[in-house]
């Protein structure tokens, strides 16, 4: 691979603007775009000024004025396929009070090797690297087959209407052929597939009364405290993927256990529950009289959303006057873990003197599904999830670098073919 002048041309390239493309990750990580509330205005700036600092063209797509999607797109100079490139610009909420942090979550402080700040991992060096992809390959683009496109996109975080999601149901020019995405999972893994999330909002009401007479009335938090407990049978349910997905689901446990910490690999076949928020109570000697919580459940490959949303029924069920509903979700989402951009990352990966990445199914969800789910093979190399959702969220630099190495000459190597050859 490395007598390919155009593949010498591109590393020298990624040597020559090492240090801008890790300036841009901070200025990336310190312009501010947690959702909730949903405003990537300032991120999605910072991502415009590069792209008009390179002089590429590009779209704003923004049914919600506060949500821009960034869109652009360029054909090679020959016919050929069509690669999507795919990464979000919002990131998750953090305390007020910074609450666990160590350095300023805001800041995109690089410390020891590594660059911190909410969004260091999910996913702005992701995205990072599938807009470097594009300004580079964009300066190959006579050279290529068939058609690159970048989309950059927020209201990932909350599964919202605004982003990827509207993107594939209004633009079906952002479909192609297959797509390639940046979250973090660990560079040691390929993700193939992912579970689906079903959100499910929970609320008990009971008369309520003083809390010195709780004979009067049932307390609303405790009926919502034995209904999370009986919600935790739902743990015991496993999917029926096809018997090749099976088996690449069994191939990947060690690689997942490295990635995603020690038990990873157990998980990925069964139904998960995580209590996200519970609300009850006015005041500390009441009997609350009503309890909400939200659940977050995740559906394994081969499951039905029916199968699990029956059982959750019947366990409602057992306590009267519980109300429940379904407030956000998706469907598990599988393509071919033997595709031939799987093997491309994998190539490109062990030259650089890595592991070789591989095929898995992701525990967490990604905007990747949306493609798969529309029937299009969507794959997933990033980073290690550190401090992802928690504190002190983090990439080491070198990592972050060899990402993006990586989604550029796959996607180079991906549209170096033409549609015949595949």
């Amino acid at each position: 691979m490395s007598e390919d002048p155009n593949r010498a041309e591109i590393l020298g390239w990624l040597d020559d603007e090492r240090d801008a493309i890790i300036d841009f990750l901070k200025r990336f990580l310190r312009a501010r775009s947690p959702n909730p509330p949903g405003d990537t205005l300032a991120a999605a700036q910072v991502v415009r000024d590069y792209l008009d600092g390179a002089g590429l063209d590009y779209r704003i797509i923004d049914p919600h004025p506060e949500m821009p999607n960034i869109v652009a797109a360029f054909d090679g100079g020959k016919d050929g396929r069509h690669l999507v490139l795919n990464g979000h610009i919002d990131v998750f909420p953090v305390p007020e009070d910074h609450h666990g942090w160590t350095t300023d979550p805001w800041g995109g402080e690089e410390k020891d090797g590594k660059i911190y700040g909410r969004g260091a991992c999910d996913m702005k060096p992701g995205t990072t690297a599938s807009i470097v992809t594009y300004a580079l390959l964009h300066r190959l683009r006579e050279r290529l087959h068939g058609r690159l496109t970048l989309t950059c996109v927020s209201d990932e975080e909350t599964f919202g209407p605004w982003g990827a999601r509207y993107l594939m149901e209004h633009h079906p020019e952002v479909h192609g052929d297959c797509l390639l995405n940046g979250e973090p999972g660990g560079p040691e893994s390929v993700r193939f597939g992912e579970r689906g999330p079903l959100w499910i909002e929970f609320t008990a009401r009971t008369p309520g009364a003083h809390g010195a007479y709780v004979h009067i009335s049932e307390s609303a938090t405790k009926i919502a405290m034995t209904v999370a407990r009986d919600l935790e049978e739902l743990t015991e349910l496993e999917g029926a993927p096809p018997h090749n997905v099976a088996s690449a689901i069994d191939a990947g446990r060690g690689a997942m256990d490295r990635m995603m910490g020690e038990g990873a690999g157990d998980l990925v076949s069964r139904v998960t529950l995580n209590i996200g928020t519970i609300e009850g109570g006015e005041k500390v000697n009441m009997v609350p009289s009503e309890c909400r919580f939200r659940a977050d459940l995740r559906l394994p490959v081969g499951m039905e959303r029916e199968e699990l949303l029956s059982k959750v029924e019947e366990i409602a069920a057992r306590h009267p006057g519980v109300e429940w509903e379904v407030i956000g979700g998706a469907l598990p989402s599988w393509c071919d873990p033997h595709h031939e951009m799987v093997g491309i990352i994998q190539a490109n990966v062990e030259a650089f003197g890595r592991p070789r990445p591989t095929p898995i199914v992701s525990l967490g969800g990604t905007d990747a599904r949306l493609w798969r789910h529309a029937g299009v093979p969507a794959y997933v190399y990033g980073p290690f999830p550190h401090g992802m959702g928690s504190h002190d969220e983090h990439v080491d630099i070198e990592e972050f670098l060899h990402v993006v190495r990586t989604h550029v000459l796959s996607a180079y190597d991906y549209l170096s073919r033409p549609a015949a050859e595949a």
